[in-house]
């Protein structure tokens, strides 16, 4: 592949960037406007605990990143809303003319043990990580078609993929960031005849999510940024891939069928007709190493 050139990139390139009130979006929309593309930010401007908003803090965003004139355009609106997911595409087209990357990152961490789990706390963990996305790609999927570099950003999260580092209390959002594995799976194969590529980042980062109130010293958002940056641009060939990115540092990931397999009827391992079998097999059966 001949790469473009990296001054290039993004030039002109048209995106939508949610949650960049601050912190991790603020920092994509940061890096994107400065390498010469076009961005719409969005933020509800939400509490810690997705509740509330205040339209405020994208106010306040859009003045902070400076962009030049005519590049750069607010939204706030409710992503758990269909109407408001189309609004905010029908924003950049109307702005620009064009789409060629979403980037999904809006969303909150918050705690409650699952026998004190409330409804209204998990509708609004539902609604910004599986309806927001769903939304999102069903109106911008037909404006991605026409660009020829599209691109989907979608976020997960360690603590919902791995369970060494599941924290109780946050079943909620867990099931949130792995719903967004499953939709980034099904549309990277659905986007794959369009040249659609759908790919997560899972970040840490120190945000107000973590109760930071001053700049950090390790585990910044910018340093996100470039693995956001290689997701949302032609250089990036892969689709349903998780790119996972801490304290500078990157690793990509993505679950892996066994080999042989002839899904679904012959997954090529143990066969057993008894629950006595499973039992005499599963040293057998359990290939996964948590060493």
């Amino acid at each position: 592949m001949k790469y473009q050139p990296v001054e290039m990139l993004f030039k002109d390139k048209v995106a939508i960037v949610t949650g960049a009130g601050q912190g991790l979006g603020r920092a994509y929309a940061k890096a994107l406007l400065d390498r010469g593309a076009r961005v719409v930010i969005s933020d509800l401007g939400t509490g810690r605990a997705g509740e509330g908003a205040d339209q405020g803090m994208i106010t306040e965003a859009a003045r902070a990143l400076q962009a030049d004139d005519g590049q750069l355009i607010a939204h706030s609106g409710r992503l758990d809303q269909e109407a408001d997911c189309k609004q905010l595409v029908e924003l950049a087209i109307e702005q620009f003319g064009a789409l060629d990357i979403l980037i999904h990152n809006a969303g909150w961490v918050d705690y409650q043990p699952v026998d004190e789990q409330q409804e209204d706390f998990l509708e609004r963990v539902l609604g910004i990580n599986v309806r927001a996305p769903i939304w999102l790609s069903k109106h911008a999927w037909k404006h991605l078609q026409r660009s020829s570099s599209a691109r989907i950003v979608l976020t997960t999260s360690d603590r919902a993929m791995y369970q060494r580092y599941a924290q109780p209390g946050l079943v909620a959002y867990a099931a949130g960031k792995m719903a967004q594995v499953g939709i980034m799976n099904a549309l990277s194969m659905e986007g794959a005849e369009h040249g659609i590529l759908v790919n997560a980042i899972s970040p840490v980062a120190k945000t107000r999510m973590w109760g930071i109130t001053q700049p950090p010293e390790n585990l910044k958002p910018e340093w996100v940024a470039p693995g956001v940056l290689y997701l949302a641009s032609s250089w990036c060939q892969d689709t349903g891939v998780i790119l996972r990115a801490s304290n500078g540092q990157f690793t990509a990931t993505r679950f892996c069928e066994n080999p042989g397999v002839a899904y679904p009827t012959d997954l090529a391992r143990i066969a057993c007709a008894s629950v006595e079998e499973v039992a005499r097999h599963w040293h057998r059966i359990k290939e996964f190493d948590d060493a």
